[in-house]
This record gives structure tokens, C-alpha cells and sequence, in this order.
């Protein structure tokens, strides 16, 4: 019984790629870095979007960037976050030290 579920749910997953080819859609996969989660984590809770608005959106405004000239722009800004990031990471919080907590 439990192998027939299993090959119906391989066979449902199979028809969903097939309809969502069909729809002209293209599966992408991959691993994002620990800031790309964060990003995607406010992403997320600001607009709503699901996994694949997010991916879309995220490779039109690229290409929008390229096309206008502003990868470079964009690139620097990416750099500089994550130079803040790493800085942000390797100090301390001493914002309660030294406070007398009388």
C-alpha cells in the first residue's frame, strides 16, 4: 500500500512539472548564501511573494539593471552591504555595557 502511494505522488509530481512546462515555466535550483536568506526572509514578509515571485522578480530587476546600466551600481551596493554585514557580525553589541543599572 505505502509503495503505491509513493509512485501516485511521483506521478502527481511529474504531471505538476509537466503542466507548469507547459505553462512556459522553468524550474531553477540552487543554494543561497546566509545574507541572500536574510534578504529573501524580508523579502518575503514586506511584499508577500511566494518563492517563485521572488526568483522572478529578483531576475527581472537584474536584467532591468543590465539593460540600463546599472549592474555595476548594483554590484557595488552588493559589495558594501556585505562589507557592512561582516563588520556588523565581528563587533560586539556594548550598547549595555558600562550602564549602571541602579
Amino acid at each position: 500500500m505505502a509503495n503505491k502511494k509513493l509512485v501516485a505522488n511521483a506521478e502527481k509530481q511529474k504531471r505538476f512539472r509537466e503542466k507548469q512546462k507547459a505553462l512556459g515555466k522553468k524550474m531553477v535550483r540552487g543554494y543561497i548564501s546566509r545574507e541572500a536568506q536574510e534578504d529573501y526572509k524580508l523579502i518575503s514578509e514586506k511584499t508577500g511573494w511566494t518563492d517563485s515571485e521572488i526568483l522572478s522578480n529578483s531576475l527581472r530587476i537584474t536584467y532591468a539593471a543590465y539593460k540600463n546600466g546599472q549592474i555595476r551600481f548594483l554590484n557595488k551596493w552588493i559589495q558594501d552591504d556585505e562589507r557592512k554585514r561582516r563588520l556588523k557580525r565581528s563587533i560586539p553589541d556594548t550598547s549595555s555595557l558600562g550602564e549602571d543599572e541602579s
